[in-house]
């Protein structure tokens, strides 16, 4: 697997690998392992064998098997795999005709969780992780002609992977997100960074990789609407540029993106990147050096209409409709990296962004291996999104509980954060609080680590009435801001009744008006992102006749039809002074 992912594939010459792929459904492993649990070489399904006799046995046959769409999840394209966690063999034919000087990636966007991929029956690698993108240069691999792909998915959750055995969403297996063939110079940019320098926004700074460079190659950067061009040239790969500009700042009122083309002697990328700056002063936050409150609202990466995993452009724009009708300027992706459709649409609708990784509840904070998989879907988040102005905001955790191993594993984790990327700030989602009668104070130690401290708290639904929320006073040891990351309540659309009746629309506008209530007493709060914005799948939801597999806190159905609530949290960010 190529250590350095390829920047902004939407720039790129690409094939698209999507639609219809042959599969089969292994819960033994039947294909990867033989009875005494060995590995198979011969007779292992990524050899795709084909019989050559009448008397050849020959216990599988993708032609004839299953097919199921990518992208996509397998949960809900058949009804035998809706609860299925195990493996799946994918496997996809293609026709190739080769281009001189030239190479050939293969390039999975996501595949949960876990994948090995073959090609022409030889192993390429494996990737861990289910929302980050891998890709394999596939040059020497390919043939003239008929290709096949076999990918080996397995979504088994992992006590020692992250995310971890226990969690609230839906754990939706397959080839989730695109995959493609993109071609490229044998000489290519496969990444870049540009933006605006943190103390002084009249330069733009950053840096260009080309794989397979001279020491000394040219390298041109363009921004043509602010008549910039400069020449830097390469050194171990990599060219360094600083330019004097003054371009208008990134703001959600006005998300100004830039045309910038980059060219080396036999590559050429073209990107729309917007340019700001973020920073936090005391417990204010600060876009081009002034407060902004963030009006958020939490986003699972659920398609709505009840139809899955997120997979196409149409979906995104769905949810980000409903978050602007809200009056959002500021969406929390939870909890993992969603698709870059979904980063760079929100960029162009003027979303500020929360990105995090699925670093969730009972981590094995212990285990080395575990750390180093959150350090890789870490970097690779950052790597994939750098570029992206609307992202402010880079999470390494939600809901972990307090301890030693857990506080180091954490502090690891933001250090390698800010080394990755020192522009953006850091955050995490806590919800360990110190309650003392009718106050909470913020006290984890994990508020000394980050820059601005998230909070995940449940007034009126998991402790409390929905009363005795509006009341409640929150100190804070640290001089940071803080957004409510979490708040809500669980209602089942169109069941109507008292305020004081669970799942009723009434029950969860009255935990939203009260819990308003109390963030309006918080002067130490520059933004919320209530839990959330839609009804997701979740395996741990079994009232049937309410939750019936789904987690009810949204406050639109997964029918798209918006609850009491939704128009409360609208009212209440309407009424914001907000500068953009």
């Amino acid at each position: 697997m190529d250590s350095r992912i390829i920047q902004n594939i939407d720039s790129r010459d690409k094939i698209s690998l999507n639609g219809l792929w042959q599969t089969i459904i292994d819960p033994l492993e039947n294909g990867y392992y033989n009875h005494q649990y060995g590995l198979r070489t011969k007779k292992a399904f990524y050899k795709n064998r084909k019989m050559k006799s009448p008397s050849d046995l020959i216990e599988y046959d993708f032609d004839s098997d299953y097919q199921l769409t990518v992208p996509g999840d397998w949960n809900t394209q058949m009804e035998k795999l809706y609860y299925y966690e195990g493996t799946i063999w994918y496997k996809k034919s293609f026709d190739f005709k080769k281009k001189t000087n030239s190479k050939v990636l293969l390039y999975f966007e996501a595949v949960n969780y876990q994948s090995i991929v073959y090609l022409n029956g030889k192993k390429l690698g494996a990737h861990v992780g289910g929302f980050t993108p891998f890709q394999f240069d596939v040059t020497d691999h390919l043939i003239e002609g008929e290709n096949f792909i076999i990918v080996k998915v397995d979504n088994q959750r992992k006590k020692d992977g992250i995310p971890t055995l226990n969690m609230d969403w839906w754990n939706y297996g397959g080839i989730t997100r695109s995959v493609h063939l993109i071609n490229v110079p044998n000489s290519y940019i496969s990444d870049y960074n540009l933006q605006i320098n943190k103390q002084n926004s009249k330069y733009i700074e950053g840096w260009v990789a080309i794989e397979g460079a001279e020491d000394g190659e040219q390298v041109v950067v363009e921004i043509p609407e602010l008549k910039k061009q400069i020449s830097v040239f390469t050194t171990n790969g990599l060219a360094k540029f600083k330019i004097k500009a003054s371009p208008k700042l990134w703001t959600p009122g006005n998300p100004k993106l830039y045309k910038v083309t980059l060219k080396s002697k036999s590559d050429k990328v073209n990107d729309d990147i917007g340019f700001r700056t973020i920073e936090t002063k005391g417990s204010k936050i600060l876009l081009n050096g002034s407060e902004i409150f963030l009006k958020g609202i939490s986003i699972h990466e659920e398609a709505p209409f009840g139809l899955g995993r997120v997979s196409s452009k149409e979906e995104c724009l769905i949810l980000l409709n409903w978050a602007k009708e809200l009056g959002c300027n500021f969406i929390r992706l939870a909890h993992y990296p969603h698709s870059e459709t979904m980063i760079k649409e929100a960029e162009k609708m003027g979303f500020l962004i929360w990105s995090e990784i699925p670093v969730y509840w009972s981590v094995a904070f212990d285990n080395q291996e575990t750390f180093a998989n959150a350090v890789m879907q870490l970097e690779d988040m950052i790597s994939r999104d750098k570029n992206r102005a609307a992202i402010i905001l880079w999470s390494v955790a939600n809901e972990t509980a307090e301890g030693a191993s857990r506080n180091i594993f954490l502090k690891k984790l933001t250090d390698k954060a800010r080394k990755a990327d020192a522009s953006r700030l850091i955050t995490a989602a806590l919800n360990s609080q110190t309650n003392k009668g009718n106050e909470i104070a913020i006290e984890d130690k994990l508020g000394a680590y980050v820059d601005v401290i998230g909070i995940n708290n449940y007034c009126g639904w998991y402790g409390g009435k929905p009363s005795s929320c509006a009341d409640i006073k929150w100190t804070n040891n640290y001089d940071k801001p803080m957004i409510m990351s979490e708040v809500g309540a669980g209602a089942l659309q169109g069941l109507h009744g008292e305020k004081n009746e669970r799942w009723t629309e009434e029950y969860q506008q009255a935990v939203y008006e009260n819990n308003i209530k109390m963030m309006k007493n918080i002067d130490f709060l520059s933004g919320s992102t209530p839990w959330i914005l839609m009804d997701f799948r979740s395996p741990r939801r079994h009232l049937r006749r309410i939750q019936n597999d789904y987690n009810r806190k949204g406050i639109i159905s997964e029918q798209g039809i918006k609850k009491k609530a939704f128009f409360t949290l609208k009212d209440f960010y309407l009424s914001q002074d907000i500068k953009d």
